[in-house]
């Protein structure tokens, strides 16, 4: 899970501020450049960038990501924050599924716990979440994520390469075919000591 330590003092303009987002092209590159062209030319106003980067918004180097260009379509714009803060805030999630100002105790205890942050900057950081909240719509289903499987492998045929070797490393078996050629005799005791030698040396 995750829980970013990114907040804004003036958290009551996010709403405008994200309405401007919506409202404008987006820039090559976000920068408190484009901020004060906005209008916004109070330096409590760069720590937006930080915030836009811990929800995806922006790239780390300031550049509008997908979701950027997303939530600038008005009609999903609720569903794509709702997206970023269970991202950004996974770890106040675990505590309710649908936080509320009732849960404002529980959800600063936990910016203290985990970032050991101060009364005050947990305070601010609790009011930016929940600035944020007020932009998305949490009863909306996120959008599936795509799962890739790895395919699995199929025994392949054995190559001719491999029969040849399993040919060569397999145990020869020998066969003998032994052919008689008898003489061309009457005597029976010819043949009596012929078979008898085989039976000796080949039998026995």
């Amino acid at each position: 899970m995750s829980l970013t330590n990114a907040y804004v003092q003036i958290y009551g303009q996010l709403a405008e501020l994200f309405g401007r987002i919506s409202e404008g092209a987006a820039p090559d590159k976000f920068t408190s450049q484009h901020l004060k062209d906005w209008g916004y030319t109070s330096s409590n106003y760069r720590a937006v960038i930080p915030l836009l980067k811990a929800i995806g918004f922006l790239s780390a180097d300031g550049l509008p990501t997908s979701r950027y260009h997303e939530y600038r379509n008005t009609a999903h714009s609720k569903r794509v924050m709702a997206e970023a803060i269970r991202d950004a805030y996974g770890d106040l999630f675990t505590i309710k599924s649908k936080p509320t100002t009732s849960d404002r105790q529980l959800i600063e205890g936990k910016f203290k716990s985990t970032h050991n942050a101060s009364p005050t900057t947990a305070k601010l950081m609790a009011n930016t979440f929940y600035a944020l909240l007020e932009l998305a719509d949490l009863s909306t289903n996120p959008e599936p994520k795509v799962e890739i499987k790895s395919a699995s492998v199929e025994p392949s045929m054995p190559t001719i390469q491999q029969e040849v070797s399993a040919k060569v490393h397999s145990r020869p078996s020998l066969h003998y075919n032994i052919q008689i050629h008898l003489p061309a005799t009457k005597d029976i005791e010819v043949f009596n000591a012929i078979f008898k030698s085989l039976k000796e040396h080949l039998l026995d």
